[in-house]
């Protein structure tokens, strides 16, 4: 299972807060962005439980004020090696 997590962060600790999810076993991908929210991370694990609690844990990170979470929906997209 797959989600994508938009966090935002109290402003000028985007690096640490970056830090700090990078490490998680779950997060496939994490990367600052411009907008809306502050950091974008992809987080991949066998089952929604363990999904859950990678969400769970990027939220309890000190400065993450709030967070978007999307799940994937499997058999609509993918990467374009799934369709060959």
């Amino acid at each position: 299972m797959i989600a994508y997590i938009l966090a935002t962060c109290i402003p000028g600790h985007e690096k640490d807060v970056i830090a700090k999810i990078k490490v998680l076993p779950e997060v496939v991908e994490v990367n600052g962005v411009m907008g809306r929210y502050d950091v974008f991370v992809k987080v991949s694990a066998d089952n929604a439980l363990k999904v859950d609690s990678a969400i769970g844990k990027v939220r309890s990170i000190p400065h993450v004020t709030s967070t978007f979470t999307m799940p994937a929906i499997y058999g609509q997209g993918g990467t374009i090696d799934d369709e060959k």
